[in-house]
């Protein structure tokens, strides 16, 4: 751990944070369509009508809660982001306010978290479109989509920028539409179709039929369904103005969450009984039902489809951008800071999608047994990533204003806010130990962050010259 006494020679070289071989080219509209594109996705489609099922209405709780923690957690990071850009984000952050061996395993266990679940993504579409294709296996499917998303991030940061803005944007417009249809079904405006009300609100069982511990149960699956938000402040780092565009980006992408996640979720309880077994199956696809949507299954597909490869395109972007700043503070090879003419780490994506591909052809060699055990490994990583981020803030901001430090931007509420998130977290930390599923995630996740950090510490004396030993 870096403490306030060290001497300068234990700071974070310069070239942690200026992501000196990357073009700027993303605007801050493509960011803030990135955030809510990486936080909408097959989690809020899917994965919702399992949370439903838990705390039946009182889930909105659950997500209001989650929403908040997110919320702080973001704030902290455009603090940060507004101080000292960097494509290495909470890693680089984590580093200056801890050490070496902490910025290299937060860097580390992101990036893997990544590259797993690129190949979960890939393999989630692929079969999806194999469905639709009898005469195409899904693995030529995975194939496509990992050369085609490849190619999108080799092409630019630019190009990924459009690309992604693009995926993003019909996500948002598919959310909206749910959310229109969802409010004329409430008031009676859908012809043929009687107005719901909210009644189901307090029916079948009163707003929390199963109380506090129904809530506390819907959280641990809610929080992790707005990962995806921090790959804004991995790319702010790569925009004409991050200190003046992190500000309004996050005030963007976390209004628009919140109001997102709680409308479509709010829909779906008021317009169906939390009870219905459709709900848990697939909650937007039964609500769509119940209104007489024609073409709902295939309209479904294909939005998952895009939440799918969306969250891949972006995820292959953060893998890369977090590799290429390992490699710039010396805690990866080199090579992963080698960029193209347009500014692009060619290395660090080719590598991300390789060790991604790999991923795939084991899980294809041997179903049901790899994915799922890495997914197990790497299911808490978000828990430790956001709490290293609080732990970071704190750190850091206290360190700026002993030193009078002029920051760009400042956390409101602090340190008391700062700290509530802390309690937040370490509050769902616990809940997770209480589960059994998730207990298991979360040990397995710690006993990877533990390795990690050991392998850090080992690896101290071949750091490259001009670079923090610890």
């Amino acid at each position: 751990m870096s403490g306030e006494g060290r001497t300068p020679m234990t700071e974070v070289p310069a070239t942690t944070t200026t992501t000196k071989g990357l073009h700027p080219g993303l605007t801050r509209r493509q960011i803030s369509m990135m955030g809510l594109g990486g936080a909408i996705g097959a989690g809020l489609f899917v994965g919702s009508g399992q949370a439903i099922s838990i705390a039946g209405p009182a889930v909105l709780v659950s997500y209001l809660v989650a929403g908040g923690i997110v919320v702080l957690v973001m704030a902290m990071l455009a603090e940060m982001v507004a101080a000292r850009p960097s494509s290495g984000a909470f890693s680089s952050y984590a580093q200056k306010a801890m050490g070496r061996s902490a910025g290299s395993a937060v860097g580390w266990l992101y990036w893997i978290q990544l590259i797993v679940v690129i190949a979960a993504e890939a393999t989630g579409a692929g079969a999806i479109v194999a469905n639709w294709t009898p005469g195409i296996p899904a693995w030529a499917w995975v194939l496509i989509f990992v050369v085609a998303l490849t190619a999108v991030n080799l092409f630019g940061v630019r190009n990924y920028g459009r690309f992604e803005f693009w995926f993003a944007a019909i996500k948002v417009a598919a959310i909206i539409a749910f959310l229109v249809v969802g409010v004329c079904a409430i008031v009676g405006l859908i012809p043929g179709v009687p107005a719901t009300g909210i009644a189901n609100l307090v029916d079948n069982g009163g707003f929390a039929p199963n109380g506090i511990a129904g809530i506390a149960g819907a959280l641990l699956i809610v929080v992790f369904a707005f990962g995806g938000t921090e790959v804004v402040a991995i790319a702010a780092a790569e925009s004409n103005d991050p200190a003046h565009n992190i500000r309004r980006i996050v005030r963007e992408v976390l209004v628009r969450i919140l109001v997102f996640y709680v409308g479509s979720i709010f829909v779906i309880v008021a317009v169906l009984p939390w009870n219905d077994p459709a709900v848990k199956a697939g909650p937007f696809s039964a609500v769509l039902e119940t209104l007489n949507v024609p073409g709902v299954g295939l309209v479904m597909d294909l939005i998952v489809i895009i939440a799918l490869l969306s969250a891949m395109n972006a995820n292959i972007y953060g893998a890369s951008r977090m590799a290429y700043s390992l490699g710039e503070r010396g805690l990866a090879p080199l090579a992963a800071t080698r960029t193209s003419l347009k500014g692009v780490p060619f290395v660090a994506v080719l590598a991300s999608v390789a060790f991604g591909f790999v991923t795939v052809g084991l899980n294809w060699a041997f179903p049901d047994v790899v994915l799922p055990a890495l997914l197990n490994v790497v299911g808490s990583t978000l828990l430790v990533i956001w709490t290293a981020t609080v732990v970071a803030q704190i750190i850091l901001r206290r360190r700026a204003d002993r030193a009078g430090e002029d920051m760009p931007m400042r956390m409101w509420g602090f340190p008391w806010l700062s700290w509530l998130c802390l309690v937040l977290l370490a509050a769902v930390i616990a809940l997770a130990m209480v589960d059994e599923a998730a207990r298991i995630q979360l040990l397995l996740t710690l006993g990877l962050t533990a390795v990690l950090l050991l392998v850090a510490r080992a690896t101290r004396s071949v750091a490259r010259p001009g670079v923090a030993k610890e």
